[in-house]
């Protein structure tokens, strides 16, 4: 869990100061707003998580469609190239750079397994 990365996201307006990566480390300064529990902080990390990793995967797309799709479509605007060729540039930066699914941030709870019952 990166607590930095939480409170900098959920708590924007918030003073605080950490000594490490340990919740013990964290001085909440911010008498205003009240200083989050380790476990609410646990319970936002998979969230967070998924939106860090899907504003990366935002700006990637956007430097690969400046890079590869947007030459195209300027050429396919003049008619040296097909709007297909455009939109098979633009479909495969899509599939360079899949947006990530929120389900594999959260932790995978524990299957119960039951025994199986004999017949009689």
């Amino acid at each position: 869990m990166d607590i930095a990365t939480i409170l900098t996201k959920r708590y924007p307006e918030a003073l605080w100061s950490l000594d490490g990566d340990n919740y013990s480390g964290l001085t909440w300064l911010s008498e205003d707003i009240a200083k989050p529990t380790a476990e609410e902080l646990q319970a936002e990390w998979p969230q967070v998580q998924f939106e860090v990793a899907y504003a990366k995967v935002e700006a990637d797309r956007q430097v690969a469609y400046r890079d590869t799709a947007d030459p195209i479509f300027f050429e396919f605007q003049r008619g040296d190239m097909t709007e297909q060729e455009w939109l098979d540039a633009v479909q495969a930066v899509k599939d360079a750079n899949p947006y990530p699914v929120l389900e594999d941030f959260l932790p995978v709870e524990d299957e119960v397994v039951e025994a199986p019952v004999e017949e009689v």
